[in-house]
């Protein structure tokens, strides 16, 4: 009798194994089926529904198509999936989601404006055309106004650095006004102004305003002591009819009118236009008892969310850190998005946030952002002990075109998260810095006491002490170039926040940083950055300098080919009693600007074996005030170092590649090979992270003019 006991049970395993559980969702399908091939669903949300009941893993295969959501796909802990859920295409051409609604029927109105009427109860801040973020009507349309002065009035004080409660006045130049006067009080509160501070900005609504005298007034959160709105602020005015008439602008009106200037070459009878409804697509929200596990999402689009201003306004705040996300984790583990493209969001485009560990983002396209790519981490200290968002995989995935909406965004930021890895990816076209790691100011008087989940993902959690719980992450392999624009001062392409002992920064590819006024940088150790290694980079063109660190601790700068900047190739700032770094075996190249600015012979660094040039000449070059030899005997540094010809074959036009490795064997140098950094990959994908000539081009003009004011 055995033996039929186990042909039995071979026949079960072999049905239960050709029977695997697949759920097929199709633009024509309806969430009342039941998700067969051949009565699909339409919905992420109802596939998933099905999905998670099954006990073996799932795949929802999903046909080509553009599916309009009217809720984001919603995975807890109460409806998390049994077994693994893995969401792809059926084909290779990648279903897009839509977090919006179509705007069709345009007509033509006045003076080349077109218009068409949407639902009075739509509501939306941002509008999609032809895939890009519009800008919605503004004055000036290049440019900035300039703030005279501010002044405020605290209502209540509170507890936190800044007022809970405040009225501010603002003072402008009465001609900024101009488009504003004769506004009924309900259209002129609708207005924004959006204000540029150094390294973020502050969108309010106005509530009053004199324009005889060129007075604004605003109330809310009290103005933050470090980034106030006074004289010398930038702004613009936007959200108005008055300011509708330059081609790719819209305006919303209450009636419920949507206006809109083509740009060249739009045909408004076809246009893809599309006004957000969502947040957010995919919001995923375990618990600490019962994380969301093991979903996966393979060769998808997900496209459109929104971001709406609140009655106040929105505060200022570095990285633009408090903005959402498209896709958005809590408690989560193993989430993979995996050849994906997400786009035309309203903020952010993905946020690993709250005890979030081993999850991946790799090989995805994101695009067309109101704010940054991916956040890695909360921004938020929690003093219970509890894990931080950790091990989580950023690899091979472009991330270009953002910061419309928040200026402030970084292409990546790592806030309180651990021993992450940012690899290969190509960042580009930002307003901000490209990478952002950790988020506490100065040195911690008392150790963070931190856990940590294993990666078995057993219930046991190692506690253990660190200085911070930004420690150990790497970031390597990445392509960063034209970011700033201009646009906000102090950022770095690389940028790192505090003690990050254990932090990696190596083999990255650097350029075309440039910031509105100080503090454009290739690599950045601010604010009591501590025990971080930042080597075999490249960094060239940079409006600051390759190499600033403010002040830290026990960093490693070497083995970088650093220069070719604007104003200066190296900075340091704050001298102080330890070691502030290492700075040993760099070859810094240069064709303009000074050498070092600041303290660099007061500091303790150990500064050796470096290679200084100026392609001007050998007498253009100054180490400090002199020439090397007296740097040498004076500062008692760079015993070693030399000033002589690295050897590149055409720096002037990015080329460090060495003619010849003689002077690079002198200072021990080892030579490293930066065309590995950014995308890998097909051909296909690596043209996909070229930038437009038009916009590279768009940044050189920017860089142009602001080089040739005074």
């Amino acid at each position: 009798m055995l033996k039929p006991l186990i042909l039995a049970g071979m026949l079960t395993l072999s049905v239960s194994l050709q029977a695997a559980p697949t759920v097929y969702v199709a633009p024509t399908g309806s969430d009342a089926a039941p998700g067969t091939r051949e009565q699909p669903v339409y919905s992420l949300s109802a596939a998933y529904e099905l999905a998670r009941q099954s006990s073996d893993s799932t795949t929802v295969l999903i046909a080509p198509g553009t599916y309009l959501m009217t809720r984001p796909l919603t995975v807890t802990a109460e409806n998390a999936p049994q077994a693994p859920v893995c969401f792809r295409s059926l084909t290779d051409e990648k279903p897009v989601f839509v977090g919006g609604m179509p705007i069709r029927d345009w007509k033509s109105w006045e003076n080349g404006i077109w218009r068409t009427r949407v639902p009075q109860l739509a509501r939306f801040d941002q509008l999609y055309v032809e895939g890009r973020h519009a800008t919605r009507a503004r004055t000036p349309n290049v440019g900035y106004f300039m703030v005279r002065d501010g002044g405020e009035t605290v209502i209540e004080r509170g507890e936190d650095r800044m007022a809970t409660y405040a009225t501010q006045k603002i003072t402008v130049h009465e001609a900024d006004l101009a488009s504003l006067r004769g506004m009924a009080p309900g259209e002129l509160n609708r207005v924004t102004a959006l204000f540029y501070h150094k390294w973020d900005v502050t969108r309010k609504p106005i509530e009053h305003m004199i324009a005889d005298s060129g007075y604004l007034f605003f109330s809310g959160e009290g103005m933050k002591s470090w980034n106030p709105i006074g004289a010398g602020t930038r702004y613009v005015l936007d959200n108005y009819l008055g300011a509708l008439d330059a081609p790719g602008e819209w305006y919303l009106a209450d009636d419920g009118w949507l206006y809109y200037i083509p740009r060249e070459g739009e045909d408004m009878q076809i246009l893809t236009c599309y006004a957000p409804l969502l947040g957010q697509l995919v919001e995923i929200y375990g618990t600490p008892e019962k994380p969301v596990t093991n979903l996966t999402f393979d060769n998808l689009s997900f496209q459109v969310t929104g971001y709406s201003m609140p009655l106040k306004g929105s505060e200022a705040m570095q990285a633009a850190a408090y903005v959402p996300a498209a896709i958005q984790a809590d408690f989560a583990r193993h989430i993979t998005l995996r050849n994906c493209d997400i786009g035309q969001t309203g903020g952010y485009a993905v946020w690993w946030r709250r005890e979030c560990f081993d999850n991946t983002i790799r090989h995805c396209h994101i695009q067309q952002l109101g704010a940054g790519g991916v956040k890695i981490g909360e921004w938020v200290t929690r003093i219970n002990h509890r894990p931080v968002t950790a091990r989580n995989i950023v690899d091979n995935n472009i991330i270009q075109h953002g910061d419309y909406v928040f200026p402030c965004g970084v292409g990546i930021g790592i806030f309180h998260a651990a021993h992450n890895r940012v690899t290969h990816n190509d960042i580009g076209d930002l307003r901000y810095s490209g990478i952002s790691v950790g988020w506490k100011w100065g040195y911690n008087d008392a150790e963070y006491k931190m856990a940590f989940i294993d990666s078995t993902e057993q219930s046991r959690m190692e506690v253990a002490s660190y200085p911070s719980p930004a420690v150990g992450n790497l970031i390597a392999f990445n392509h960063v170039h034209h970011i700033g624009w201009a646009e906000l001062s102090d950022m770095g392409a690389v940028y790192t926040l505090g003690e990050s002992p254990g932090t990696v920064v190596r083999n990255n590819l650097i350029h075309d940083v440039y910031s509105y006024d100080y503090g454009g940088w290739g690599l950045y150790t601010d604010e009591g950055s501590t025990g971080i290694v930042m080597e075999n980079n490249l960094v060239y063109r940079c409006k600051s300098g390759a190499f600033h660190q403010h002040y830290g601790r026990e960093n490693i700068i070497r083995n970088n080919i650093l220069g070719m900047c604007y104003l200066y190739q190296l900075q340091f700032t704050r001298v102080e009693p330890h070691k502030s770094f290492d700075f040993r075996h760099n070859m810094v190249v240069m064709d303009r600007g000074i050498l070092m600015a600041g303290a660099w012979g007061d500091a303790r660094i150990d500064m050796d074996y470096n290679c200084y040039w100026d392609l001007r000449g050998a007498d253009s070059l100054r180490v400090g005030s002199g020439s090397l030899a007296q740097w040498k005997k004076e500062k008692k540094r760079d015993r070693h170092s030399i000033a002589a010809d690295p050897l590149f074959r055409n720096p002037a036009a990015g080329d460090f590649t060495f003619v010849d490795l003689k002077t690079a064997r002198r200072i021990g140098f080892k030579p490293f090979d930066y065309t590995q950094a950014g995308v890998y990959g097909s051909e296909a994908w690596k043209k996909e992270a070229q930038l437009p000539s038009a916009v590279t081009e768009a940044f050189d003009r920017v860089v142009a003019a602001r080089e040739a004011q005074p």
